[in-house]
């Protein structure tokens, strides 16, 4: 090779990466250098080796692969194992789900936050049922709640469609890699387009998942176990002595506090709750009737809602620490009310045996815990 071809070649590889699914990405797959081809391979050796034994690493069909991604977004793998486990017990196949209840599904979901989720995971499992399961990412994407990472896992997973993911771990993984400094958040762009170029087509399933666990169990945030990594004699930040400093810490953004007013209306042992519209905060879910307290009193602000406070003092409260809140519900006992409730679409009492049925946040079930001793059997 001359020396002007090389340092064309120098140049091509210094410069920021095309965009995913370009044809450059797509010619780079096609003939892929020595260190690229080493790397896919000394990576998935490792994966065949150290891959840990998932429930949904069992099972590949794309209804238990779409459910095991939908899960694990923004929730940890051990969270996650017993509610999969669950989940598939109670709605084993894409039908069973679309045939369910939402109230069910929501209660199934109690403790796994981000309650959206299962409603995307419900409305999207009666599209699939009037169908058939998309197989492509493109095709997924047209699902409620599945975005370009829930897509491409599926399709990798489930298809073995030859498209790359990019969640936190594999953005980690790449950022180091090729030593990307900064906020991940600011070089997406070219982290998708690093691992399009990276993924091994052969085995995109495979490859897709061996990066995420090489982040997950490797190549860690903070003190990353560099000898142990599969890619150590590849990595940019590695050679370079910035394992550590490679991605830039993210600012978390301060919580923002809120106090709410919860109404407990008791009539025969029964418990009013009351569902809101499929938006916001319990949004979707049965809570008991409740308001933020913000400038007016609780009572006020319980009465603006349609219910009367019997008294001033709280009968109990809950604090839950939640991803962008710090939460604090406060039980004020109240007067049955005589109409519908404000901001609600949706009342009725339940008796404390229909509890576990109903879709209730976990701080909402708390506070119904607070005052079990007003509810009848």
């Amino acid at each position: 090779m001359t020396r002007a071809k090389r340092q064309v070649l120098v140049r091509r590889r210094e410069a920021p990466a095309p965009l995913a699914g370009s044809s450059n990405v797509r010619d780079t797959q096609s003939k892929p250098g020595p260190s690229t081809r080493r790397m896919r391979k000394s990576l998935l050796a490792w994966f065949d080796a150290h891959q840990r034994d998932l429930p949904w690493r069992r099972r590949r069909d794309p209804y238990a692969v779409w459910l095991s991604e939908v899960m694990l977004q923004q929730t940890q793998v051990a969270t996650v194992v017993p509610y999969f486990e669950r989940f598939l017990a109670r709605f084993p196949d894409v039908q069973a789900l679309a045939d369910a209840e939402l109230a069910e599904v929501l209660s199934l979901w109690r403790g796994l936050g981000y309650y959206s989720r299962a409603r995307n995971l419900h409305r999207a499992a009666q599209l699939i049922a009037k169908r058939a399961f998309p197989s492509t990412a493109q095709g997924l994407r047209e699902l409620p709640g599945l975005g370009r990472y829930t897509a491409a896992a599926v399709a990798s997973f489930a298809f073995g469609e030859a498209v790359a993911v990019l969640d936190g771990n594999v953005s980690r993984v790449l950022a180091r890699l090729r030593a990307i400094e900064g906020p991940l958040g600011l070089s997406e762009a070219r982290l998708w387009a690093e691992a399009e170029a990276l993924l091994d087509r052969s085995r995109p399933g495979a490859f897709n998942e061996a990066m995420m666990e090489l982040g997950a169990l490797v190549c860690v945030p903070g003190e990353p176990r560099c000898g142990k990594c599969p890619l150590e004699k590849d990595c940019a930040a590695r050679a370079s002595g910035l394992e550590r400093a490679i991605p830039a810490p993210k600012p978390r953004p301060e919580r923002k506090r809120l106090r709410m007013a919860c109404g407990v209306a008791v009539t025969r042992g029964r418990v009013l709750l009351a569902r809101r519209e499929e938006k916001g905060l319990f949004g979707g879910l049965w809570e008991l009737p409740s308001v933020a307290v913000e400038g007016a009193s609780p009572r006020e602000s319980l009465a603006a809602i349609g219910l009367r406070a019997t008294g001033d003092e709280p009968l109990a409260s809950v604090r839950r620490t939640l991803t962008h809140r710090e939460l604090t519900l406060e039980l004020y006992r109240c007067r049955t009310p005589r109409g519908a409730l404000v901001g609600f679409i949706e009342q009725r009492f339940v008796a404390r045996s229909e509890l576990a049925q109903l879709g209730i946040s976990t701080a909402m079930a708390k506070g119904l815990a607070q005052v079990e001793s007003l509810l009848g059997g």
